[in-house]
């Protein structure tokens, strides 16, 4: 993935900015355009107010009266066309801001390591990914619009009040700015509730998205009605919070209303009184009332952007260790298959529990080892250890060089992995399997005995296959799983029970493909199923904490376990 064009330190919020500067420059030229404009309202109406007056008076002509207001209709039409295009462009500006936040954000997560994944809370990840990063993108396109609705503006709205009485301007300037002390005073507690509601929020998307995926599972144990009580919890816990979260936004706007609009009795008993001396003018005076109620709007506005603001950076702090430049991603290379050569090979938990240990062997190009052993023997994470997604002890080396040492792209290039959970998406049969490549299927899917089925389906190889798999069969998801494999083949490849769901006579026909079309890599093949162990050119047994290589006659002969393992299987396929 290519560094995202324009933002240099995605950490930082002002280089979002910097990064839309075209835009942003097209946002300040129509809202200075627009806020300035603004003027020309209270201006016009207390020339409209001044000439009904001289009308009655019989100093004016009705004649004048439509000149002024055909003017004011123009200057408002050009007005709010500036208006237009400034939200165009503010919206356009919050859109990008939107799409280069997820992008990073996603890149930074397609990165991490699966353990660092798994060890998220999928449904606060879900929060970050979509709704923080919205959140924060319309806290930006707030602030944007606010600098000049809402901070031009009242600046224009000022300087016009200034003009006509500085003195009277500024005591009913003073207790506008009211409105922003108490919202500079609710900034803690907005943040607070939003951070509370956020993680409230994360762990209900968590919570349901268990019940929804696992719906099956809890109806065949009669554990519906635990769970919808965990999930009530989880719910009446983010309806509290959201309530507290949401409370002072929608509540505190009408105070800062009534806070800016306090000034109005005294301002217009002190411009009434400057009119009845002859001070002022009907036009004077219609101009300072009419900015003034503008700009007490405006105050309100700013105060309540305040915390809209707050609640951003709520969402802001939440994403910020994923904003950051994205690893660039390069096609894997063509790597020539060497000798892997374990030694002394083991792994232990954190806490120190040793899973296996004391494990050596060399394997050639085109062998193929089997590993197997009891329920929890360690099989599994034998075959992760090699993705070094989890750290090792002893040496693992890859054509001399040690798996640990490698980057992670040079060891993607070097190591295949083929889960037990198969991993599929949402796509074609055809996606799933060449993932972007593009090559011919057909040898594939013959290897994988695949073919023929495919073939009687509507849609071939462009059938949606459903989430994860859905509408396929168990032993078809694992075929499309190993097709995915053998289209990205890798020097080394570890399956990982590829062939539990498939009948012994395709899972036997599917091994002979494998082996020939594999005959230059490695493969470790973890099973417990030992149907095709006796061709395998060397078997890994994991017992007790213990792993040991030796091939099929030899364990027959000296291990008890896996002989009356191997015997009760051979029974039942009978």
């Amino acid at each position: 993935m290519m560094p995202m064009k324009g933002i240099q330190s995605p950490d930082k919020v002002s280089s979002f900015f910097k990064s839309q500067w075209k835009v942003l420059t097209v946002v300040t030229v129509t809202g200075i355009l627009y806020n300035f404009g603004l003027l020309v309202g209270p201006i016009f109406e207390g020339k409209l107010a001044q000439s009904l007056l001289d009308l009655y008076r019989g100093q004016s002509l009705f004649s004048d009266i439509l000149v002024l207001a055909a003017l004011y209709v123009l200057s408002t039409l050009v007005v709010q066309f500036a208006r237009y295009l400034k939200r165009l462009y503010v919206r356009r500006f919050a859109n990008n801001i939107n799409r280069s936040m997820k992008h990073i954000l996603y890149a930074n997560l397609i990165h991490k390591s699966k353990v660092a994944l798994d060890s998220e809370n999928i449904g606060s990840l879900m929060t970050k990914a979509i709704s923080d990063v919205d959140q924060c993108a319309e806290g930006m396109r707030k602030f944007t619009t606010e600098v000049f609705d809402t901070g031009i503006a009242f600046l224009c709205y000022a300087g016009l009040l200034v003009v006509c009485d500085w003195k009277l301007a500024l005591a009913s300037l003073l207790i506008s700015c009211l409105s922003y002390l108490i919202a500079e005073k609710l900034k803690g507690i907005v943040e607070k509730t939003g951070r509370a509601f956020k993680e409230s929020s994360g762990r209900l998307n968590s919570v349901v998205l268990d019940r929804v995926s696992n719906a099956g599972l809890y109806r065949i144990y009669g554990s519906e009605k635990a769970v919808d009580e965990i999930c009530e919890t989880n719910l009446s816990d983010y309806e509290k919070r959201a309530v507290k979260a949401e409370v002072l936004i929608s509540a505190m706007p009408p105070l800062y209303k009534i806070i800016s609009m306090l000034s109005v009795i005294a301002i217009v008993f002190f411009c009434g009184r400057n009119v009845a001396n002859g001070v002022w003018t009907i036009a004077t005076f219609t101009i300072f009332l009419s900015s003034y109620a503008k700009l007490s709007t405006k105050a309100s506005k700013a105060a309540k952007l305040f915390n809209s603001v707050q609640k951003a950076s709520v969402s802001w702090k939440r994403i910020k260790p994923f904003m950051r430049q994205p690893e660039t991603d390069e096609s894997l290379a063509s790597v020539a298959c060497k000798d892997l050569k374990v030694k002394d090979l083991g792994y232990k938990t954190e806490n120190g529990t040793i899973i296996f240990e004391g494990l050596s062997f060399t394997a050639k190009p085109g062998s193929i080892i089997g590993i197997t052993g009891p329920v929890a023997s360690g099989k599994s994470t034998l075959g992760k250890v090699f993705l070094c997604e989890r750290p090792y002890v002893g040496s693992a080396a890859f054509g001399g060089t040690e798996l640990s040492s490698m980057k992670q792209h040079d060891l993607y290039s070097c190591i295949g992995y083929l889960g037990h959970d198969t991993e599929l998406l949402s796509d074609s049969i055809e996606e799933n399997i060449l993932l972007g490549s593009d090559v011919a299927l057909d040898d594939y899917l013959k290897a994988v005995c695949f073919d023929h089925e495919i073939s009687q389906m509507p849609e071939g190889i462009q059938t949606r296959i459903g989430s994860g798999g859905v509408r396929l069969s168990g032993g078809q998801q694992q075929r499309v799983a190993l097709a995915r494999t053998l289209v990205h083949k890798k020097p080394v490849l570890v399956l990982d029970d590829p062939f539990s769901a498939l009948d012994k006579t395709t899972e036997m026909a599917v091994f002979e493909n494998l082996r020939a079309m594999c005959s230059d890599s490695i493969i470790l093949l973890i099973s417990h199923r030992l149907t095709l162990f006796p061709q395998m050119d060397n078997v890994i047994w994991m017992e007790d904490g213990k792993a040991s290589l030796s091939d099929h006659e030899s364990l027959m002969a000296s291990n008890a376990a896996y002989k009356n393992l191997y015997e009760i299987q051979e029974g039942e396929n009978k």
